[in-house]
């Protein structure tokens, strides 16, 4: 797969719109962090199809996946897995948990406790597990998206900040239009329903092969002194920015370059432009900034803050 070759994501990308109808910026933006190679949270109310999407995305490009419903009594083992004595052999033998896959659905993540929450960060971060000191590497591809109810905060356990920092994008997921909500109920009375066999029906689009060679094409794409400058001082301006009491970190610099150089390949270019750095700042730095008290008891939204400290900075020429 070529640096300009890009048919494969785009044909991936309307495979995936047919099923999980509505939301095509929603769409574009997974497919960006999956091509980003960084994990995703995906918060929206119940019923919008933040599972769907990930099963639909893991069956089209043929991968493994494996979904972890997170509640309070989950324990770290139950996620990473465990060393179990065989009575048989006298021997201990693995037994891998749900980690050890290729694409990882955590259902739920503010409802673990802040001890299984920082197992699974643990591999997200290192891509591998260590169990009773023997480390083991995780898939090429491994990918978390993580989901969160934004209503529900009683029993809850919310990822502190340095935690959030660890994954590349937060996708909101709204309702859809009513036009896009009619094609879901068309769609049923057709006959799909969302369930596994449903799922399992559809005809593969890639492979994790391709997808792991166009994140090396991603890399390639170009990005000019200027970009980095234009870039470097949004940055800068978030940590002098009034109504924010936390601004982005070097890491989410490094993030948002990566994701402007996938944004840019999966429009057909390669080369960066001030349009890709913009068009990912939402996604990238909604669950990095933080709101300072009095901003927040004034109504202010993290993206309509984003949209205001990028336009701050002028656009290189």
């Amino acid at each position: 797969m070529s640096e300009t070759n890009n048919s494969i994501l785009i044909n991936l990308g309307k495979a995936i719109n047919q099923i999980v109808v509505g939301q095509p910026t929603l769409i574009k933006q997974t497919l960006i962090a999956l091509l980003a190679g960084g994990h995703i949270i995906l918060e929206g109310v119940p019923g919008t199809g933040k599972t769907l999407l990930v099963k639909v995305l893991a069956q089209l490009i043929q991968s493994d996946f494996r979904r972890i419903q997170l509640t309070p009594d989950v324990l770290p083992s139950d996620i990473t897995g465990t060393n179990i004595f065989d009575l048989n052999t006298r021997d201990f033998t693995l037994k891998k948990g749900p980690v050890f896959t290729e694409i990882l659905l955590a259902d739920e993540i503010n409802r673990t406790p802040p001890k299984t929450q920082a197992a699974l960060l643990e591999a997200m971060e290192e891509m591998q597990v260590t169990l009773d000191g023997e480390s083991l590497p995780l898939p090429d591809l491994f990918w978390v998206i993580a989901t969160q109810n934004p209503l529900e905060f009683e029993g809850t356990y919310p990822l502190p900040e340095a935690q959030l920092d660890r994954f590349l994008f937060k996708l909101v997921v709204d309702y859809p239009e009513q036009a896009a909500e009619k094609q879901m109920l068309l769609n049923r009375q057709s006959g799909f329903t969302a369930k596994r066999t449903d799922i399992a029906n559809l005809k593969p689009v890639t492979t994790v092969i391709d997808i792991l060679q166009a994140r090396q094409a991603v890399k390639q794409v170009q990005v000019s002194e200027a970009i980095v400058d234009y870039l470097l001082e949004i940055v800068r301006k978030s940590r002098q920015y009034p109504d924010l009491a936390l601004g982005a970190s070097p890491r989410a610099a490094g993030a948002w370059l990566q994701t402007s150089q996938a944004a840019a390949w999966l429009s057909g270019r390669n080369f960066v432009t001030p349009d890709d750095v913009k068009s990912v700042a939402s996604p990238l730095l909604r669950h990095r900034l933080l709101l300072k008290p009095e901003a927040m008891l004034d109504g202010l939204q993290i993206d309509a803050v984003v949209a205001a400290v990028i336009n701050q900075v002028p656009v290189p020429r």
